[in-house]
């Protein structure tokens, strides 16, 4: 008797995944290189992406989403990663500024803003790093004091900020009080509401404006920003939880959130190592020297058999982190395990698909190209792996203390 068939996925997930990986491989892998080439924003990709409501995927029924897991949404990040990181990009922030919606909004906020975030009519950023920080949150600068009118005054400089331009909600973490101490208790989260797509905003919005977007070695397409706060004055019920109850609560938010963004940029680094293993196993068939496909040389198996074991433990790591999340765990040692692994392996493989292709891979001709250019964001990106080093070895000594 044959052994039982093991598989990961359960039927619901299945048919995402391959709705999803159909829709890579028809609209975004055929039109990647075009938006990669002008750094232009993929706006027919993303309507489509609305449409097939990928905008809502964890968002409740109740606001128009789709009401589905973590574990079901990075298994969708890892099949848009595959198509093109930069598209995997335009979600993720989307995504945790819903889940911390989800998670720490009032009731009011919610209402507000979930139904038309689940259509992908309006759509989210978050930003925590600044132009003199980047892994130490707590020395963040930009500041926000209350003013005479119940509203709040921020000003300072963010930086960093993937969909900063076209986002019309910005999560964003500031200074509050100045004298807490530790430091991380005098800092709150606050909705910044903008009008998308405009570099200097007017009106009810005056005091948020946008500088032209940050050039960059890959990851083109999504814009990364800076913003600048310069007089912009935010209501009390904008700050994340409401005014009573989210003040000076936003750095354990922002931390939370980071868990989740973790696990989205596992994903990411499962998805383009899975491209460029697809990659590398297609034209070492079909490259010949001395008389034989590439394939049939040692030393290439050894490099095919090294990517694939990367890809599949980046999985099993990823899926993990995921689960323990939706079962109601603490996962910031096993999202920083999954980051950490799945970036590295992504980087990895994408560099020995490269090997693989000879000159051709440094040729604009062939797609490793973009994915050589576009993997090393995932090293950066939610904590660099040296941050991902020390979190883990901090989470491990905590819970094995003597």
């Amino acid at each position: 008797m044959a052994a039982a068939t093991y598989t990961e996925k359960t039927d619901e997930q299945k048919a995402i995944c391959e709705m999803v990986r159909q829709f890579a491989d028809e609209q975004i892998l055929p039109n990647a290189e075009h938006f990669d080439a002008v750094d232009e924003f993929p706006e027919d990709i993303v309507e489509q992406m609305k449409e097939l409501g990928l905008f809502g995927v964890t968002i409740p029924e109740e606001y128009g989403g789709m009401g589905l897991d973590l574990t079901t949404y990075v298994m969708i990040v890892e099949e848009l990663s595959r198509g093109w990181i930069s598209i995997s990009g335009i979600v993720n922030t989307h995504f945790i500024g819903s889940y911390l919606l989800m998670k720490f909004g009032s009731d009011e906020q919610k209402q507000k803003y979930l139904p038309r975030m689940a259509t992908g009519e309006i759509r989210a950023a978050f930003s925590l790093s600044e132009p003199e920080l980047g892994s130490d949150v707590q020395a963040i600068k930009t500041s926000a004091k209350k003013r005479d009118d119940g509203r709040w005054e921020i000003n300072g400089q963010k930086m960093w900020v993937t969909n900063g331009l076209l986002s019309a909600l910005v999560f964003v973490l500031v200074k509050t009080d100045p004298d807490a101490d530790p430091r991380h208790k005098g800092f709150t989260c606050f909705i910044a509401e903008k009008e998308p797509g405009v570099s200097e905003n007017t009106g009810e919005y005056a005091g948020l404006n946008v500088p032209p977007k940050i050039k960059k070695l890959g990851y083109k397409g999504v814009e990364s920003t800076e913003l600048i706060f310069d007089g912009y004055a935010c209501p009390g019920e904008n700050i994340l939880g409401g005014e009573e109850a989210g003040l000076n609560k936003g750095f354990p938010q922002m931390m939370d959130a980071l868990e989740v963004g973790r696990a989205n940029v596992a994903a990411r680094g499962v998805g383009i190592a899975q491209r460029a293993l697809e990659l590398a196993l297609r034209y070492s068939q079909e490259r010949k020297t001395f008389g034989k496909p590439i394939a049939e040389h040692q030393a290439i198996q050894f490099k095919l058999a090294d990517m694939a074991t990367q890809v599949e433990a980046a999985r099993l790591l990823t899926l993990r982190a995921a689960r323990l999340k939706d079962a109601g765990e603490r996962s910031d040692l096993e999202a920083g395990m999954a980051k950490l692994f799945a970036s590295e392996a992504g980087r990895y493989c994408v560099e020995e698909s490269f090997r693989i292709h000879g000159g051709y891979g440094y040729s604009k001709e062939y797609e490793i190209e973009r994915l050589y250019r576009d993997a090393p964001l995932l090293l950066i990106g939610e904590g660099t792996s040296e941050i991902q080093r020390m979190v883990i070895g901090r989470k491990l000594l905590q819970r094995h203390k003597l």
